[in-house]
């Protein structure tokens, strides 16, 4: 007989923005089909949402629970929490929840991590010396030991497409000089070796956007494409990976273009980006790759605009927690 999943750790994020309510809707939804997954967080703010709530001492009952209440490994905050209004007090628990639902993954607690959306503003403001959550978790899992090309390398989902960044959070300006054949092979390492490890595609299929116009028109455009680029994907190709490329960005997403290929590598967020969220704003998500431990989030922030209001969807999260289900299924089974 074959033994359940242990169960995700969902770290709540930021108590001030929509990460409560959308916590409390995903279960609702999730409930009798799971993936089974306990929240790190404030038990009680959590069950000002209106759902069942149980506080549980480890997470090996959160299957005992899930059908009946919201299990929660409960972190009481120090200061009270106004929705739209983030408390400084309250970072430093914030960071204490991603770290801990980490550490329950890295031990086998946990098959996975899921993160609601955290405010930066306060966390930096405490101390917090990271970027945001991925680089935080690939420091928290650095010294893991790990079987393959070492990330972080952000993946966006939605539908039946997979984007992964060689740039992220960057000025357009300085994109450019950031694409380097270094980093492009880091990139598709990553990717490939995960679409085999995180989805059970036995041979992955790559496909490598170009970053200038008609993928540089023979160098008319740019020379990325002839000097960067293209040479990547011939070590690649060495490398017995099924890599095509450098392929005009604005013909990589339609129905058709899509079919031909599992993963797509983008040189820089909105090339990325904007035909996830073309496709389903509502219910892409965000996966970090190439690390010890499953992550996954939903592909929004904090909300504090609509914080408290009633009106925050959870389709982003519910479809995080499957994906980050899905791929501790795969690596399990592998």
């Amino acid at each position: 007989m074959t033994a359940a999943p242990a169960p995700l750790a969902l770290s709540m994020g930021e108590p001030a923005g929509v990460g409560p309510e959308i916590i409390a809707r995903a279960w609702a939804a999730l409930r009798e089909t799971g993936p089974v997954f306990a929240v790190i967080g404030d038990a009680a703010l959590l069950r000002a949402q209106g759902q069942p709530v149980q506080s549980i001492p480890h997470l090996s009952e959160a299957a005992a629970v899930f059908a009946r209440a919201v299990p929660v490994l409960d972190q009481p905050l120090p200061a009270p929490v106004s929705p739209g209004r983030p408390e400084p007090a309250n970072a430093g628990p914030v960071a204490d929840w991603i770290e801990q639902a980490v550490n329950l993954a890295l031990s086998g607690e946990a098959s996975g991590v899921v993160t609601a959306p955290i405010a930066k503003a306060p966390l930096y403001a405490a101390g917090f010396r990271f970027p945001g959550h991925t680089e935080f978790i690939a420091e928290l899992t650095a010294d893991a030991p790990y079987a393959g090309t070492r990330g972080p390398v952000m993946m966006l989902t939605a539908a039946d497409l997979r984007v992964c960044l060689v740039t992220i959070h960057v000025p357009l300006a300085e994109a450019p000089e950031l694409v380097t054949a270094e980093r492009i092979l880091r990139t598709a390492r990553v990717v490939h070796e995960s679409m085999k490890r995180d989805f059970g595609i036995a041979r992955p299929r790559l496909a490598v956007a170009a970053l200038n116009p008609h993928a540089g028109e023979g160098g008319a455009l740019g020379l990325q494409e002839i000097e960067v680029i293209a040479p990547a994907i011939q070590i690649l190709r060495a490398e017995g990976m099924d890599v095509a490329g450098p392929l005009p960005a604005d013909t990589m997403f339609h129905d058709e273009a899509r079919a031909a290929y599992d993963a797509a590598i983008c040189m820089y967020h909105d090339q990325a980006l904007i035909p996830v969220k073309t496709l389903d704003f509502w219910g892409g998500v965000n996966a970090t790759l190439g690390l010890p431990v499953v992550r996954t989030s939903p592909d929004h922030g904090t909300g504090f605009e609509i914080a408290g209001k009633g009106v925050a969807r959870a389709d982003s999260l519910i479809a995080a927690i499957r994906l980050a289900g899905m791929m501790a299924a795969a690596r399990a089974a592998g």
